[in-house]
C-alpha cells in the first residue's frame, strides 16, 4: 500500500567513503539523477574542505519538487587554486583542476551550483576555472563575502556585471551568488532559501 513516499536510488560512491559509516563522499564521486537539470559541485574533501553543505543543498532542492533532476559531483582535484590564478605570493600544496569527464558531467545540466569555501580569491579563481571549461549557468555559493564585481574583475561573465569584452575568460556565466554558507555546517534557512530561489529562477528562465 502506498505511504506517500518516493524511493530514490542514488549511486554516489566511486570509492569507499570517509569517516564512520563511510559517510563523506571521496573525490571523483558523482551522484547522478534521472533528468540532468541541476548539478551541485563540491570541493575535494579534506581536513579544511568539508563538503557537508553540498548534501544539504542537494536535499533541499530535491524537496522542492525537482528530486529527479539534482546531481552531485565531488571534484577529483578540488583543493588549492588553479595554476593560472593571479594571486600574490607562492601557492603551496595541490593545484585545483577539472577533468574532461567532469566537464562533460557538468555540461549535461542546465544549472551548476559551485561550492568553493571561505577564501575570496580561491572562490573567484576556482569558479573561473570551471566556467572557462564549462558552458553552463552557475550559482556560486560560499562563506566568503564575494560579489559580482570580484568575479567580473577576474574575467568571469556574470548576469549583473560583465568584464570588458577583451577581458572575458569564461564560457559559462554566474547567474546567482549566495554567501554566508559555512563549510562543514548546515546552511541557515535564509541562505538555503536564497540558493533554492536562485536555482529555480534560472531553471524557469531556461525552460
Amino acid at each position: 500500500m502506498p505511504l506517500g513516499r518516493v524511493t530514490q536510488l542514488v549511486d554516489c560512491r566511486q570509492s569507499m567513503g570517509m569517516g564512520k559509516g563511510g559517510s563523506l563522499a571521496q573525490r571523483g564521486t558523482i551522484s547522478e539523477c534521472k533528468n540532468p537539470d541541476v548539478i551541485i559541485v563540491g570541493m575535494s574533501p579534506g581536513r579544511r574542505h568539508i563538503t557537508k553543505p553540498v548534501c544539504d543543498i542537494t536535499s533541499a532542492l530535491r524537496q522542492q519538487g525537482i528530486e529527479y533532476s539534482v546531481s552531485t559531483l565531488v571534484l577529483n582535484a578540488g583543493s588549492g587554486v588553479p595554476p593560472d590564478a593571479d594571486i600574490g605570493g607562492v601557492a603551496l600544496g595541490s593545484n585545483f583542476g577539472i577533468l574532461d569527464r567532469e566537464i562533460e558531467q557538468i555540461e549535461r545540466h542546465k544549472v551548476a551550483v559551485l561550492h568553493h569555501g571561505n577564501i575570496r580569491s580561491h572562490v573567484v579563481h576556482k569558479s573561473r576555472k570551471i566556467l572557462q571549461e564549462c558552458s553552463v549557468n552557475a550559482v556560486v555559493v560560499c562563506q566568503a563575502p564575494v560579489d559580482y564585481e570580484d568575479l567580473a574583475k577576474a574575467g568571469v561573465k556574470t548576469a549583473y556585471v560583465m568584464p570588458k569584452p577583451d577581458d572575458i575568460r569564461t564560457k559559462g556565466t554566474v547567474m546567482g551568488l549566495v554567501t554566508g554558507i559555512t563549510r562543514g555546517q548546515t546552511p541557515s534557512r535564509v541562505a538555503m532559501s536564497d540558493v533554492i530561489h536562485e536555482v529555480l529562477r534560472i531553471i524557469k528562465s531556461t525552460n
